[in-house]
């Protein structure tokens, strides 16, 4: 658990990069949607100063439940009508449920100043003497590309309010809620599990006997829902909607899992047998 103390620096890191982002977004001028794009890059731009002041690149890990409920809030008042629609009201809604629930559980359970992400030093460590680029790029910039990537459905909701709701936006409604629900379950099993584990345990009950990871599920579906709000908002423009949800797919099962998976056989030589049973991502019946 962090100390209060520890908030301040993570306060005032947020509140200039929100500045940042205001700053570009009223001072350029630039087309729909590149202005929100260029906040966001000057917005995570200050999160790495102060990721490389405080040598602490875990910063940047609430960045991504903070950004997205400002941008949709953003692309609302841009396009005021859209908040006199049901689809912009649900996708608003949503968004900042996630928002809050994610952001919560980061400071609930976050180790302080002191504690960094262990995926960090590892990207680090692998780009050797370009290790201050491959932190920019790799653990600050690149996630913030993504997520903005993952949250254009939401401009493709908020720029067109008059398509009228359909069976596709009770759907999204489902599967954005039910995603959220998964995850809030998921990590509350997780806390749980940990406040009382023995050493080279891992879990293997609730949700997670059903799949490895079923937080990332619940993260994944979640953008997954909205990308299915943007489609039935603008069906003809698919080919920015959809590929947010496809790379976080990518990243999940290309990535966070495999790194997730290798780490934990390292630490606990059973788990070798539980991926063997277990799914990885998808909640399935265990195979025998």
């Amino acid at each position: 658990m962090a100390a209060r103390s520890d908030f301040a620096p993570i306060v005032l890191a947020y509140a200039l990069c929100i500045a940042a982002g205001a700053a570009v977004l009223f001072g350029l001028h630039l087309p729909q949607a590149w202005d929100a794009f260029a906040a966001d890059i000057a917005a995570t731009l200050v999160i790495f100063a102060f990721s490389l002041r405080y040598r602490n690149s875990s910063f940047y890990d609430a960045y991504w439940s903070v950004i997205p409920p400002l941008l949709a809030l953003y692309w609302m008042w841009r396009h005021p009508g859209s908040g006199h629609h049901l689809r912009a009201q649900l996708v608003m809604a949503l968004v900042w449920l996630w928002a809050i629930r994610l952001t919560t559980n980061w400071s609930v359970y976050w180790g302080g100043l002191h504690h960094e992400d262990w995926r960090y030093p590892i990207v680090r460590a692998r780009a050797g003497k370009a290790a201050v680029w491959a932190d920019l790029f790799g653990i600050h910039l690149f996630p913030t590309v993504q997520v903005f990537l993952g949250c254009l459905p939401v401009y493709a909701v908020m720029s067109r309010p008059d398509a009228p709701p359909d069976w596709l936006d009770a759907l999204a409604f489902v599967v954005t809620l039910g995603a959220i629900a998964i995850e809030t379950i998921a990590d509350l099993q997780l806390h749980a599990f940990i406040a009382r584990r023995q050493p080279g345990t891992f879990i293997t009950s609730g949700l997670w006997a059903w799949s490895r990871h079923p937080n990332y599920f619940g993260e994944l579906s979640f953008w997954w829902g909205l990308m299915l709000f943007g489609l039935a908002a603008a069906p003809a423009q698919w080919w920015w909607i959809v590929p947010g949800a496809l790379a976080m797919s990518a990243m999940f099962l290309f990535a966070s899992i495999p790194l997730m998976d290798t780490r934990s056989v390292e630490r606990r030589p059973a788990y070798r047998e539980h991926m063997r049973k277990v799914s990885a991502l998808l909640p399935l019946p265990p195979r025998s």
